[in-house]
């Protein structure tokens, strides 16, 4: 089993804010979970799939806030920086680079503020999951809301497999 850099972890808790559910599960930002010259989108796809988090897709971020009602998120930085703001707009800014990774909890709103021009993520869900794409509109929750509480949790964590944060941090 491939196991990524657990060392270095923020937590990161977000209230409800009326249009973005967020979570009671906080986002978790693995700084350097593969360390900077062992970063590449193969490598990357590789831990988390190993962690039971399948590799889905290779691209940015969308620079809109939006989240996921349908399924937790994993996004690996394989190239480049971004500023991020999580939590939607009541939320807060945050700088990511090359070898970071980011759990995000059903639910969390998420967006591209700014990236370097080689900016590439790997995104992935535990196996199950799949994702909608919700923008805080009207008419979105209370259907959402529902889908939330029902996305079940993952079994291992992306980074850490059986031994990471997330299992610790996330229990029902």
């Amino acid at each position: 089993m491939l196991i990524g850099n657990i060392a270095s972890v923020s937590i990161e808790q977000f209230n409800d804010d009326g249009r973005f559910p967020n979570s009671r599960l906080p986002l978790l930002i693995y700084r350097h979970a593969l360390a900077e010259d062992g970063v590449s989108p193969e490598q990357m796809e590789l831990l988390f799939g190993t962690n039971n988090w399948p590799a889905q897709w290779r691209s940015g971020i969308y620079p809109f806030h939006h989240y996921h009602s349908t399924a937790h998120e994993v996004l690996g930085i394989a190239r480049g920086s971004a500023r991020l703001m999580l939590g939607g707009p009541e939320g807060r800014e945050f700088d990511v680079a090359a070898g970071d990774v980011i759990v995000i909890p059903a639910g969390v709103a998420h967006r591209r503020l700014s990236s370097s021009d080689d900016f590439l993520v790997v995104g992935g869900y535990p196996p199950g999951q799949s994702w909608d794409l919700l923008e805080g509109k009207d008419g979105e929750r209370p259907r959402a809301d529902d889908n939330i509480a029902h996305v079940p949790l993952p079994e291992t964590d992306p980074v850490g497999g059986t031994q990471g944060p997330l299992l610790e941090r996330w229990k029902p």
